[in-house]
C-alpha cells in the first residue's frame, strides 16, 4: 500500500507543511486537530463546543481515510487550562466510548488562545475478510 494524504482544505497544511491525516499500511495518523469549523471559518468560545467540532474534523479525515471514530487505538488530547478537561469528558466518552483508545493528556498552550483543545488520533483501518 502507498502513502496517502488527507488534506481538511486548511491552507495552513500548505503553508506548513503537513497533511490533515496519512494513511500507511493499516494505520491513520491524524494530525493535532483543533475545534476550527472549516465551513464557517470560525472557532467557537467555548471548549465543549471546539471538543465536538476536533472530533467532527477528525471524524471527517477518517472517513476519507476508510475508518471511524470507533477505529481509533490512541489519542492525545492537548488543554491549555486543566479546568477545561472535565467538561469535555462527556464528549469524550460519546464519540470514543465504543474505541476506548490509550489515552494521553497534556497541559500546554496552543497555537492561539482561542483554541482551548486540540485532539490528535492514531486509527487502525478495519481488516478486511479473507473467508
Amino acid at each position: 500500500m502507498t502513502r496517502r494524504r488527507i488534506s481538511s482544505g486548511s491552507r495552513f497544511e500548505d503553508e506548513i507543511g503537513y497533511s490533515r491525516a496519512v494513511v500507511d499500511g493499516d494505520y491513520v495518523w491524524v494530525s493535532g486537530t483543533t475545534g476550527y469549523d472549516y465551513a464557517t471559518m470560525s472557532i467557537a468560545d467555548g471548549v465543549v463546543a471546539q471538543a465536538e467540532q476536533c472530533f467532527d474534523n477528525i471524524a471527517a479525515a477518517l472517513h476519507e481515510a476508510g475508518c471511524t471514530l470507533d477505529d481509533v487505538v490512541r489519542v492525545l488530547f492537548i488543554v491549555p487550562d486543566r479546568a477545561d478537561w472535565q467538561p469535555c469528558w462527556p464528549v469524550i466518552r460519546a464519540r470514543l466510548g465504543t474505541a476506548r483508545p490509550a489515552s494521553t493528556l497534556i497541559h500546554a498552550g496552543l497555537m492561539s488562545d482561542a483554541m482551548r483543545i486540540e485532539i490528535e488520533v492514531t486509527a487502525r483501518l478495519p481488516q478486511k475478510d479473507t473467508a
